[in-house]
């Protein structure tokens, strides 16, 4: 089932084709069994993801869970990946902080609405592509930027310190945190180190059972106990030892009052239009990191699994969707999440129906389990974050950056020191005028013109070799040649069947070259030109003003009309 919207001014749209209609073709129980079986995996692991999420984003522990729920089933529902788990991503986390310290709680809905519709456009008219052209070295700059502010928006409940609200700037956070650690709570301490060296050491438990000598029963069992998230574990355990020993720390039920059972209700965001003026920046932000990040996830799922590749700007619409409805039952922005969706892929899911399972499931807790969070200590949830911070960022490369060019380690140092500093939008804007300056760069270095050697033509006739791509970045290079010609030239012949490419400043270069040279009495002829150079010469004129017979298809008969066999009776060339 595909839907084909008709699009304006004649563009092209793309059609709505959930992956979800083809992948339910031919399914069968062996599927189903292994959908579910993920489904409850992902749900599973989700829990204390989307609650530490939220809660490090500034907002209750419920709206984590309700985004994952409502998001999480519309982004597998509509979307075009077969195993794509979407939900509240730590990516999120600072956006979303600071656009609520700024704006309120209900800009932030709005924005999210109107990034949701930012979204679903993108894909509708097919820009999910343009994405892919955002250099890497922006996207592992902004990443490791955000992995670096997570972490340090954890160590106030890590540490368990007496502070009412963090601000959202980089340098003032570090300035309270400072001012405030002769409050630190050991236990929470304590708690927070405990739940990440579970998180972090529950992996290799499932290569214990092989070291030691157990029996075949025992080891059976510790290698299932081993499959269960260490998040569920290091979460569980922190959250009854609170309990049972009524630990002095701080939980979700003395913030937040605990999380409701069942989900809200259907609301409008408070709306005025001044305030709605005021979120054009936070809606491109929402838009431009969640499209990155439910596409680059995407991207990462294709390489994982031989099912059919995603359907770029199916995904976005579905992303617009999610991030549409979700405000108006109190969620916050939602994406594409790599952690959760390499769980569902390694835990056998085959096509969208686990994404569904995976809502289905986090409902079920809610409905069933919500009065058991209150005792979740928030230290345990920071240790938690801290761990998926670590693994968010790539660190390995800043090691790496000696290998590259200057270029590269310029663009990826700024945009990680921009993202910390100020603010992803400002890191992604200027990263990308950086690399957009260091590509103008490196190709005016690679265009050149060189010496053409002429044998068979005297003095009088010289040529030259043009190379690589001649665009407004390179154009010097050409308004300096009439100035080196040699003295008595008569002929100047260029040589372009090594310039692929050539941009409207490049030929008002040409042109002007032209005209230097017919005041110097010099005459122009250009020879074995490319389709585009040629294509836009014919376009623009420039081919009638120079003459049709001073551009030739060989070397050979750029010579001969520089020298014909009877230069008294031969037209001029």
């Amino acid at each position: 089932m595909s839907i084909k919207l008709p699009g304006p001014l004649g563009l092209e749209m793309a059609e709505f084709r959930p992956r979800l209609f083809s992948a339910l073709r031919g399914y069968d129980s062996q599927r189903l069994a292994s959908d579910v079986s993920a489904g409850l995996t992902v749900g599973i692991v989700a829990l204390p993801l989307a609650m530490a999420f939220a809660i490090a984003s500034g907002v209750k522990p419920e709206q984590g869970v309700f985004t994952a729920i409502i998001a999480g089933f519309l982004i597998s529902a509509l979307g075009g990946s077969s195993v794509q788990i979407g939900g509240p991503a730590g990516a999120f986390i600072v956006i979303v902080y600071g656009i609520v310290q700024r704006y309120g709680l209900g800009n932030l809905l709005i924005a999210t609405v109107l990034a949701g519709g930012l979204l679903f456009l993108m894909g509708l008219f097919k820009l999910g592509v343009l994405v892919r052209y955002i250099p890497v070295t922006i996207v592992i700059g902004f990443t490791n930027g955000i992995a670096v502010l997570i972490a340090l928006s954890q160590v106030k409940d890590l540490l368990g310190l007496d502070i009412d609200k963090l601000p959202a700037d980089f340098f003032t956070q570090i300035q309270v945190l400072g001012r405030h650690l002769g409050s630190v709570n050991p236990i929470a301490v304590g708690i927070g180190l405990a739940c990440l060296a579970i998180v972090v050491a529950w992996p290799k438990l499932y290569a214990l059972p092989s070291a030691i000598a157990l029996s075949a029963r025992s080891q059976l069992w510790l290698r299932r106990l081993a499959r269960l998230p260490g998040t569920i574990i290091a979460l569980g355990l922190a959250t009854a030892a609170t309990a049972w020993l009524s630990l002095p720390v701080e939980t979700i039920g003395s913030r937040f009052g605990g999380i409701p059972q069942g989900l809200p209700s259907f609301a409008f965001p408070d709306f005025s239009w001044e305030g709605a003026k005021q979120l054009f920046i936070p809606t491109i932000t929402i838009a431009l990191l969640g499209a990155i990040e439910s596409l680059l996830c995407a991207r990462v799922a294709d390489n994982l699994t031989e099912l059919p590749r995603h359907d770029p700007n199916q995904e976005l619409m579905a992303q617009g969707v999610a991030n549409i409805v979700t405000p108006f039952f109190g969620g916050i922005p939602a994406t594409g999440t790599i952690a959760r969706t390499v769980t569902n892929v390694r835990s056998g899911a085959a096509t969208p129906v686990a994404g569904i399972v995976h809502s289905l499931t986090l409902l079920l807790v809610v409905l069933v389990a919500a009065p058991l969070a209150s005792h979740v200590p928030l230290a345990a949830l920071a240790g938690i974050l801290l761990f998926v911070a670590w693994n968010m960022g790539e660190w390995r490369e800043f090691a790496r950056l000696r290998q590259f060019t200057l270029p590269y380690r310029i663009t990826l140092v700024g945009t990680f020191v921009l993202t910390v500093v100020f603010d992803l939008t400002v890191a992604v804007e200027v990263g990308l005028v950086m690399a957009c300056v260091f590509f103008i760069y490196r190709m005016s270095v690679l265009f050149r013109i060189a010496p053409l050697h002429l044998p068979a033509a005297g003095r009088d006739v010289q040529g030259l070799s043009l190379y690589g791509s001649l665009f407004f970045g390179a154009v010097a290079k050409v308004e300096e040649v009439s100035e080196h010609l040699r003295p008595g030239t008569r002929v100047l012949i260029l040589e372009m069947h090594r310039l692929i490419s050539i941009d409207t400043t490049g030929l008002d270069a040409l042109e002007q070259l032209h005209r230097d040279l017919e005041r110097k009495g010099v005459q122009l002829m250009l020879c074995e030109l490319n389709d585009q150079p040629k294509s836009l010469m014919q376009r623009s004129g420039f081919a009638a003003r120079i003459g049709e017979r001073h551009i030739v298809d060989h070397l050979g008969q750029a010579l001969a009309r520089a020298h014909p066999p009877d230069a008294a009776a031969a037209p001029p060339v």
